[in-house]
């Protein structure tokens, strides 16, 4: 009973993986190998870029470890809560529409079901700066683990806010 219970529970993660894959992620910059795994995929920090969807020239870089071996590789594992963020101007900056204080911009899938690791935009008004905070939704130890970056903008182009 427990082995047709583990194949259909399997079936099922290889079908959630499989329709995940078409949600938005990251443009791949490259990645290192962490940890050399003998079947499947080695551990590795992978780098992503990730254009902001409501303001034109800036781009957020996450990094985050992947688990590999077997269950990373068909996608069962639960990688690490831990991912670290810088966002930058790249190019003339161009907001869309008027922004809300605060948005989250970003969502990827970190592991099978629960854990997604988010980014979120903040708007500093006084200082006319993006904030952009990258965590995962599992909680780790009572706390999930995050990072912060900001974005400052020229003077001449104030961020429109939503009122």
């Amino acid at each position: 009973m427990k082995t047709i219970q583990h194949i259909v529970l399997t079936i099922g993660a290889l079908l959630l993986a499989a329709g995940s894959a078409f949600a938005v992620s990251g443009e791949k910059i490259g990645s290192v190998d962490t940890a050399f795994q003998w079947l499947g995929r080695d551990h590795d920090i992978i780098v992503e870029a990730y254009d902001d969807p409501q303001v034109q020239g800036i781009t957020c870089y996450v990094s985050r470890a992947r688990i590999g071996g077997i269950k990373g590789t068909l996608g069962l594992a639960e990688d690490r809560a831990e991912a670290s963020i810088a966002c930058r101007q790249v190019g003339p900056v161009a907001f869309a529409k008027p922004l809300k204080q605060q948005e989250e911009v970003f969502s990827e899938r970190i592991s099978l079901v629960f854990k997604r690791l988010r980014v979120v935009r903040m708007v500093d008004e006084k200082r006319n700066t993006l904030v952009y905070l990258t965590y995962s939704d599992k909680l780790v130890d009572g706390s999930p683990q995050n990072s912060i970056t900001a974005v400052p903008i020229p003077e001449a182009t104030p961020i429109p806010l939503k009122k």
